[in-house]
């Protein structure tokens, strides 16, 4: 039986959807999703340049699975970039969004 998922911090909304190789229309590429939670690694391991052991704390998740999560984005990312796919940000869901605990850093509901 598998455990449910652990809410996690997630913090701001996206400014993009899709990023696509230039002169190639999105009909014919394939596309990889990069998951909300590997958005937020990214986020804070590479533009906020933390470690993996504060990423994880502002994730609320353990260092284990922040790193895992961002093993499995690098290597999406790679391969996007090495076979000419469109990768697609995936957005939130207002039903996975909980209301409880607002984000200090833009005011938004930020955990999902």
């Amino acid at each position: 039986m598998v455990r449910p998922k652990k809410y996690r911090h997630i913090c701001c909304d996206l400014k993009a959807q899709y990023f696509k190789p230039k002169g190639i229309p999105m009909s014919e590429l394939e596309e990889v999703e990069l998951s909300q939670d590997e958005i937020e690694a990214l986020r804070l391991k590479y533009v906020q340049n933390l470690d993996q052991t504060e990423g994880a704390l502002r994730m609320q998740i353990s260092q284990s699975t922040f790193a895992r999560i961002l093993q499995s984005v690098n290597q999406k990312i790679a391969m996007a970039l090495v076979e000419g796919k469109a990768i697609r940000l995936a957005d939130r869901k207002e039903d996975e969004i909980s209301l409880e605990k607002p984000c200090k850093q833009c005011k938004k509901s930020s955990l999902f």
